[in-house]
């Protein structure tokens, strides 16, 4: 029998008010929770995107942010952010840099994200039982294909309000630029 995941809940700056269960933060209660994304750039400047399984409960088969979940209760962020990053592309040499922290609203649930990115070249092994595929895409790939229900509307939102206005910047900081 599989275990009842808590998320803690959160004010709007993070801090803790209380928790609630998965399905209770995804059923229309809109009870704000935290999750942690990772945006994963390769030494080319692209960018590493999962296609969500079918089986997720959320945006089936749209392609998403390189890494996102959810932060448990008792959790820390960082330590959510790097259990997810093992668990979804089995990565555990990285060093991640904060972006921004954000509400995000969709017609199921509020969602307070963390959002990171790294650069990294190494090998993905991505878990097939959340992940249907992953690769990495050129920027203007991206580009061309928002607003073309490809994506998810958490990822186009976090593309257009924030990685894109700062890609300059994060694009900067790849190692292999020094």
């Amino acid at each position: 029998m599989k275990s009842i995941e808590y998320f803690p809940l959160v004010t709007e700056k993070g801090e803790i008010i209380g928790k609630a269960t998965r399905t209770e933060c995804h059923s229309g209660t809109f009870l704000l929770h935290p999750v942690v994304h990772l945006h994963v750039f390769n030494s080319k400047g692209e960018l590493y995107l999962q296609k969500r399984a079918m089986n997720k409960d959320i945006q089936p088969g749209k392609w998403d942010t390189s890494v996102g979940g959810h932060v448990d209760f008792g959790e820390e962020i960082e330590d959510a952010l790097r259990r997810e990053v093992r668990e979804e592309l089995g990565i555990t040499g990285f060093e991640p840099k904060f972006i921004i922290r954000y509400k995000f609203v969709s017609n199921q649930e509020a969602e307070l994200v963390h959002s990171y990115f790294t650069f990294y070249d190494g090998e993905i092994t991505y878990d097939t039982s959340e992940i249907s595929e992953g690769k990495f895409w050129e920027i203007a790939e991206i580009e061309t294909s928002i607003g073309k229900s490809v994506f998810t509307a958490n990822f186009e939102q976090e593309w257009e309000t924030i990685i894109k206005e700062k890609l300059t910047l994060i694009l900067s900081r790849n190692p292999g630029n020094n």
